[in-house]
Parts: structure tokens; sequence; C-alpha cells
């Protein structure tokens, strides 16, 4: 009889994970992401980064925030995610900086989701660093404070080196993602034209850096 037991439970185990196989989508190159001519490299060494390149002005960027949040909570420690803010044009420079200066300040994870909320759905602008002082005076950030981490050596050097990335990565639209520095994927894709199916394919790949299979 356990005997028994133990075949149904494999079997039907087996099944399982054929249904699951089956319902996977297939991702594959230049069917889901691509990969980089040129190989980026990443840091911390040691760890698999995941980049996102989004743009704060982005209404796509602002839909899929609250998923790739709830992504990132359930990613174990050997995976980083870094988040590259674009200036497809210099008025976006600005914003760039707003990142920067509020991770200088250790207030990214308070405030990323609310300014996408504020920009999308309340219509408050923030495109100077007025506006942006103003604005972060209401969430607890004395204006002083935000306009020398704005104006540091520092956050203008992340900026720089964030517009430097869009091109060794060649992003041309936003969400992007990108694996270990070698692959890309955005929802501009077939395979992956919304959020789950995009983080699908990104843990499909970071299931592969994992097991050493970036070449």
């Amino acid at each position: 009889m356990i005997r028994w037991f133990l075949r149904v439970a494999l079997a039907m185990l087996t099944l399982h994970a054929f249904a699951a196989q089956a319902a996977a989508p297939a991702f594959h190159e230049g069917k889901g992401y691509t990969k980089l001519a040129v190989v980026q490299p990443v840091s911390p060494s040691g760890k698999i980064v995941v980049t996102e390149f989004f743009w704060y002005n982005c209404p796509h960027c602002a839909a899929f925030d609250p998923s790739l949040e709830a992504w990132i909570k359930q990613q174990p420690a050997d995976v980083v995610v870094e988040r590259v803010p674009v200036a497809f044009a210099p008025q976006f420079v600005a914003q760039q900086k707003l990142y920067y200066a509020l991770k200088a300040l250790g207030k990214v994870g308070a405030l990323q989701g609310a300014i996408f909320t504020a920009i999308h759905q309340q219509h408050i602008p923030l495109m100077t660093e007025q506006q942006m002082a103003n604005w972060l005076a209401g969430h607890g950030i004395p204006k002083t404070q935000f306009e020398n981490a704005f104006n540091s050596f520092g956050v203008q050097l992340e900026a720089k080196r964030a517009t430097q990335m869009v091109q060794d990565y060649q992003i041309n639209g936003v969400p992007t993602l990108a694996v270990q520095g070698t692959y890309t994927l955005s929802p501009a894709m077939p395979e992956t034209p919304d959020n789950d199916a995009l983080l699908q394919a990104v843990d499909m790949l970071v299931a592969k850096v994992r097991a050493g299979g970036v070449h």
C-alpha cells in the first residue's frame, strides 16, 4: 500500500512538472530577450545584477513599478537590482539627478512609488529642481538638504554614468531590463507583452546566469 501511494505521488509530481513546463513561455535569444553584442561590466561581483532602465514621466514605467517592487522582495540574496534613470532629451537630466539625489539621501525606497503616483495620478509636474524641492519638502526632506544632494558632484557623476550606460546598453525605450550586463528585454517584444511575462523571462535569465549559462 505504501509503495502504491509513493508511485501515485511520484506520478502526480511528474505530471505537475510537465504541466508547468508546458505552461511556461519558451524564451530564446531573439524571442523574449536579446543578447548584447558587447557584455557590460556589472557590480557587485559575485551577484546576479538585474538593471532597470526607467523614466519617471513614462506611464509604462509607472505601471511596471509595483510589479517590479513585488518581484524584488521575492529575490534571494544573490540577486541585486540596479535602477538607471534615462534622459533621452536634455530636459530630463533633472529627473536623473532627482533619482540619484534620493539615492544619496537613502530615500529611494520610500519615495520611488510616490513619485510615479505624483506625476501620473496626481498630475504634479516634477521637471525642475524647484518643483522637486517643493514636492519633497512635503514628504519630509528639507529643501536645502535636497538641493545640496541634487547639485553635488557625486550626483552629477551618477547622471553622466547613467547616460553612458544607456548608450552602452543600446537602450531606446523604457522600461527595459538587463540581466548581468548580457541580456536585455522589454514589453516591446511580442513574447513579453505584459509585466508577468516580462518578469518570467527575467526569472529564466537569472536562473541561466546562476547555472553558469552566460557565454
